[in-house]
Order: C-alpha cells, then structure tokens, then sequence
C-alpha cells in the first residue's frame, strides 16, 4: 500500500471522529475543549488523522454561527428543525469548503454524502448533497468553473 493511498482513509476516519464529537457536543452542550479532551483519551487515532480530526472539531465549534449563517440560506426548513446528525455534517462540510481550500470541493461533498449515509436518517444524505452543492457554488464557484471548463475540452 502506498502513503498516498493511506491518506484518504485517514482523513475519513478523522471525519467520523469529528462527526460523532460535534454531536456529542450539540447533544450535550460540553465544550469543544472538553469532548476532544475526552476522544484523544477514548478514541483509537490510530487509523484517524488526529490533527485534521482537531481542526475540523474546533474549527466548526468557534465559526458555529457563521457556518448556520451560510447554510440557513439554502434550508427548507428552519435550522431548528433539521436532524442533529445532518445538522453537523452540514455544518462540517460547510466549514471544509470555506475553509479549507486544498481539499477538493468534490471531496468534500462526497465525505459529507457518506457520513450521511451512515450516521444519518434514511435519504438524510440527499438533503446535505443538495445543500452543500449551493454552498460549493458560492465559496468555491472558480473551482467548480474550472472543472467544468477542463471537462468541456
């Protein structure tokens, strides 16, 4: 197996690892510094990028209302209203494609698809699919202009 091919499945791991932090913390109001206290001291990282896990946690916990902010716009529903586990994958894929430019807008839609899939209610990961596609056209449309234009050639 080659370190690139590892890369990605850490990066995954490090996702559902901050998925399941961040609804922990929504469920149970701790603090970001608290619940990755508590996963560093739980959790096997041994397949799990730890720092990309950490970013992720803490990044959308302190832009947490930017990040609803940016999602509201595209809801059907008040924010309220939306299922806590779609709610934070949402919230995680907003911020990834806001934030964290290096990671392909495609990635990061996908990551968010599968997470949804497994940890969300049935069909939840359309609704984020349909999200994120609006917050990828507005923070990462030369991106996706790009990619289409090397796809028309």
């Amino acid at each position: 197996m080659s370190v690139n091919r590892g890369r990605p499945d850490r990066r995954h791991a490090a996702r559902e690892l901050a998925l399941q932090a961040l609804y922990q913390m929504h469920m149970s109001g701790a603090t970001a510094a608290d619940v990755q206290a508590e996963f560093l001291a739980d959790q096997d990282f041994k397949h799990a990028d730890k720092r990309m896990f950490g970013q992720l946690l803490c990044g959308v916990a302190a832009q947490r209302e930017s990040l609803d902010t940016m999602i509201e716009q595209y809801l059907d529903r008040k924010l309220s209203d939306l299922d806590p586990i779609e709610l934070n994958v949402l919230r995680m894929g907003a911020y990834e494609l806001s934030d964290s430019v290096a990671v392909p807008y495609r990635v990061v839609i996908n990551e968010c698809i599968e997470l949804g899939k497994v940890f969300g209610a049935t069909d939840g990961h359309k609704y984020v699919n349909s999200i994120l596609d609006k917050v990828a056209l507005n923070h990462r449309s030369v991106e996706i202009a790009a990619k289409q234009n090397s796809s028309a050639r």
